[in-house]
């Protein structure tokens, strides 16, 4: 189960941006709160540049966000980079951007060293972007594929090496499997998408998966790539080829069943958003962090149960009060019924409705404005 308190070990420099998102922006959000508003309410658009940066997996639906939030405040711009997840926290740490998205809930460590650099305030977090992760493949004559979590965990630690592999073959007795080599496929660079992957294999396959849920790859060998796009085109170009993904952005490439109770699963946001059913606060009393703390092992029947959960970060208090109008306006929109069905219609994620909302309402009306 993964805490928003636990702990990291300290940040590394990481690569420069590997694409930005520059739009002309504009407001929208929920209920007034003197910002504009394109989702749940309506108020005067705002103006300003604010940057971003962090999650792959957030790129279409921030792309999205982006876009529409530029119809009504045309002299606000927004940019975000999806360098990743640990390079988004990293920055706003340093005071790089202005917010971040992550799938992987700040820990008390990085929150004490956001204070001492880009947010002096408090650090705000909720989850923004809720979606299946995809286990992709490519293997040619194979369109069908069942895996239990302990086969995708000996998969992914290198212990089955072969697509007919008895394990392999005892979750697919029908499939014509072939002697074909696997290759699995792992991001390259820390990566809050391989922590909810890795969550789920130590939560669903503990006997099977001792290395914990981590956000930088532990298994040496196979093939590495950066970035959700790295990963799915490393699977595309080869054959017998597995790895982990965001289910919005495998494209056409095959995607595995997932073992659940005596059933396969596929992949669905409403699947994706029935696993996260019953899922509490990491830090209950807590007015800025809603991080949440779910259990992949135990998802109810009919579930998908590897799921990301993204997060938007945030300061409670800029320097700059045009920024601080733009971001809180932003963040609303994204966060607001409206914005979350966009950010679907675009990406494919799972809308986030009721007490999610309502918790990111509560965590975004943190940010002053003054």
């Amino acid at each position: 189960m993964i805490r928003s308190t636990r702990s990291r070990k300290a940040l590394t420099a990481t690569a420069a941006l590997a694409l930005t998102f520059t739009m002309a922006a504009c407001g929208a959000g929920n209920e007034g709160n003197g910002s504009s508003s394109g989702g749940d309410g309506d108020s005067a658009a705002v103006a300003g540049a604010i940057k971003g940066a962090g999650a792959s997996t957030q790129e279409k639906a921030q792309a999205e966000w982006a876009a529409k939030f530029s119809d009504t405040n045309p002299d606000a711009t927004v940019e975000y980079s999806p360098d990743g997840s640990g390079t988004g926290r990293e920055k706003f740490i340093n005071g790089a951007v202005q917010f971040a998205g992550s799938d992987a809930a700040m820990d008390e460590e990085e929150l004490a060293s956001a204070k001492e650099g880009g947010c002096t305030a408090e650090t705000i977090q909720f989850p923004i972007y809720v979606a299946p992760i995809a286990v992709a493949y490519n293997l040619e004559g194979v369109d069908d594929l069942n895996l239990s979590a302990d086969t995708i965990a000996k998969i992914f630690d290198q212990k089955i090496k072969k697509w007919d592999d008895p394990a392999i073959k005892k979750d697919n007795p029908d499939a014509d499997l072939p002697s074909t080599a696997i290759t699995p496929v792992n991001r390259s660079d820390e990566s809050g998408t391989t922590e909810n992957f890795t969550a789920y294999l130590s939560e669903a396959a503990p006997d099977a998966w001792s290395h914990g849920p981590v956000e930088t790859w532990p298994v040496k060998g196979g093939e590495a790539a950066k970035g959700t796009s790295g990963v799915v085109s490393t699977i595309e170009s080869g054959d017998g080829t597995i790895g982990y993904a965001d289910a919005a952005q495998i494209g056409e490439l095959s995607a595995a069943k997932i073992k659940v109770g005596e059933e396969f699963v596929e992949y669905t946001p409403a699947a994706a958003a029935d696993a996260l059913s019953g899922a509490e606060r990491a830090v209950p009393d807590s007015k800025t962090d809603y991080s949440v703390n779910l259990d992949r092992g135990k998802v109810k029947d009919g579930a998908y149960p590897i799921v990301l959960v993204s997060y938007a970060i945030a300061c409670s208090k800029y320097d700059d009060a045009e920024v601080a109008n733009t971001v809180k306006a932003y963040l609303e929109y994204a966060a607001s019924t409206e914005g979350q069905e966009d950010a679907s219609a675009a990406a494919g994620n799972a809308p986030l409705t009721g007490e999610a909302l309502e918790n990111a309402k509560a965590a975004i009306g943190n940010i002053a404005t003054d």
